[in-house]
């Protein structure tokens, strides 16, 4: 009787519960092969390319719009805070590369130039010019200062209220990078107002030269590195108790609260999170324009990245990549090299370009009646 009891009984529980971690694991080391995979093809294309190619430009700006996308999933993927004012972070962050990588500081330090781990013609311009990684923990520290300040009216408020909160801090940072120039600063001013700052230095690392507008190889791979560092943290952090406990806030706040999770110390961690990543993306993106312009911090921009996590899937990290790849090439390459005919053949006379937001409105719209979930879901854990 016991024999065949025990044969009907299965394998014992530890070789089920190994067998179950087997097939979890399976899945998880092919999608790592397959990130692996991806990134070594996108680190080899730059180099059958042109040097100053336009479609190598159109990839730097890609992977700019997903190391942003990926900061914003943060706060709304993993959190589940609308935030509707990423922009702002992105004006900081770019501001913060402005003030310490160019001539704008000259005529408060009457010409004389302060130069740090520089090297080139940036070491004795007047202004100051600081190395650029010392720019990023700059950035770094000013973003996240702002978004824990930005967190802290939110902490008591939920759903719309939030968006309204950060829509317009957003608006606000806006207006003062519009109007900053009126407003007297250590004998200067405190940003450029409508004129905007330009030249911005290349960035300068060590034991590197210069990065040269003319070859936008090593702009890539600098963005492509940032990617792979953003992709790092992004799982570090869904994964970490921190992460765990941004999940319980965005399924359930009351719930999250019951069980222990701290709200407000959470959600700060959220926006602070979430803002470092987009001020270090802004910084760059400043560095590799070489201007900083307040039309360049619009309300459309905040909603040009929330609609690639969006589309790509709130909260799912490949998602996110996926979304912000699919809307930069079609923002980029698409609808002005390829679609820019279509409306003339069929009758019409206007640029398609002009009606950019309405075609990423359609494309929500049918993302969101054929894969509510976004084009790559979030894989949530089984029992």
């Amino acid at each position: 009787m016991s024999a065949p009891a025990a044969h009907r009984s299965g394998p014992p529980p530890g070789l089920r519960q190994a067998a179950r971690a087997s097939a979890h694991r399976a899945p998880r080391a092919g999608r790592r092969a397959l990130g692996i995979a991806a990134f070594a093809v996108a680190a080899v294309l730059p180099l059958l390319l042109a040097p100053g190619s336009p479609t190598l430009d159109n990839m730097v700006l890609t992977a700019t719009y997903v190391t942003m996308a990926l900061g914003l999933n943060v706060v709304v993927g993993f959190a589940g805070l609308l935030d509707l004012g990423y922009v702002a972070f992105f004006a900081i962050g770019a501001h913060v590369t402005a003030s310490f990588a160019s001539a704008f500081w000259a005529g408060a330090a009457d010409g004389r130039g302060v130069a740090v781990l520089v090297g080139g013609p940036a070491a004795s311009a007047p202004g100051i010019h600081l190395n650029f990684l010392l720019i990023l923990v700059l950035a770094t520290a000013a973003t996240t200062t702002a978004g824990v300040l930005i967190g802290v009216p939110t902490l008591r408020l939920r759903g719309p209220y939030v968006a309204i909160v950060t829509l317009a801090f957003g608006e606000i940072i806006g207006q003062v990078a519009s109007n900053g120039d009126e407003i007297r600063l250590f004998g200067g001013t405190l940003t450029a107002g409508p004129n905007g700052i330009t030249p911005i230095d290349a960035i300068d690392l060590p034991f590197l030269a210069p990065f040269d507008a003319l070859d936008l190889r090593p702009w890539y791979w600098f963005a492509l590195a940032m990617v792979a560092a953003m992709l790092l943290v992004s799982f570090r952090l869904r994964d970490s108790r921190m992460g765990r406990a941004w999940i319980a806030l965005r399924d359930d706040e009351a719930a999250a609260a019951g069980a222990g999770v701290p709200i407000a110390r959470t959600k700060l961690q959220a926006y602070g999170v979430g803002a470092a990543l987009g001020g270090v993306t802004g910084a760059f993106l400043a560095s590799y324009l070489r201007t900083v312009n307040p039309t360049q911090f619009t309300f459309s921009f905040s909603i040009f990245i929330l609609a690639m996590v969006v589309l790509g899937g709130l909260g799912s990290i490949w998602g996110v990549v996926v979304g912000a790849v699919v809307l930069s090439e079609l923002n980029t390459w698409l609808l002005p090299g390829v679609l820019d005919t279509l409306p003339a053949k069929v009758g019409l006379d206007f640029d398609l370009s002009s009606v950019a937001s309405g075609v990423y409105g359609l494309v929500l719209v049918l993302v969101m009646l054929l894969r509510p979930e976004g084009l790559v879901p979030e894989r949530r854990p089984r029992r």
